[in-house]
């Protein structure tokens, strides 16, 4: 098969990942955790695409599934820049990961708001490998 066309960019996404985390830093947030909203891309060296088949030669999303899973189930976080912030380390952690972007927020703080979050946009610094 020849390509008639070539990769300019290429991302990986993860939408809509709702998970309970212990975070924020009212007494009465410390009691339980809270339903957080997560979204992530990563926007990846635009390598020409596989055609292999092959789980090795790509970026798994599962990395970001478990690893912000694992994450939120470590510990208490204060505010949820310090959590977009080690989701951010998580995405970087894979050396084809250029760009980063991160959203969180959270569900249940106010009865006539949707959610409050935070969002953050992230490039690797020049030189930096994973």
């Amino acid at each position: 098969m020849n390509n008639t066309w070539d990769v300019e960019a290429r991302a990986l996404v993860l939408e809509g990942l709702v998970i309970p985390v212990s975070i924020g830093i009212h007494d009465f947030e410390r009691n339980g955790a809270q339903r957080l909203s997560i979204n992530v891309r990563v926007e990846l060296d635009p390598d020409p695409l596989t055609k292999d088949e092959d789980i090795h030669s790509v970026v798994d999303y599962d990395y970001l599934r478990s690893g912000i899973t694992a994450l939120a189930e470590s510990r208490h976080f204060e505010l949820q820049e310090t959590f977009c912030a080690e989701i951010l380390d998580l995405c970087f952690s894979k050396s084809s990961v250029m760009k980063a972007h991160v959203k969180t927020a959270k569900l249940d703080v106010y009865p006539n708001c949707d959610a409050v979050g935070i969002e953050v946009d992230a490039v690797r610094r020049r030189g930096d490998a994973a």
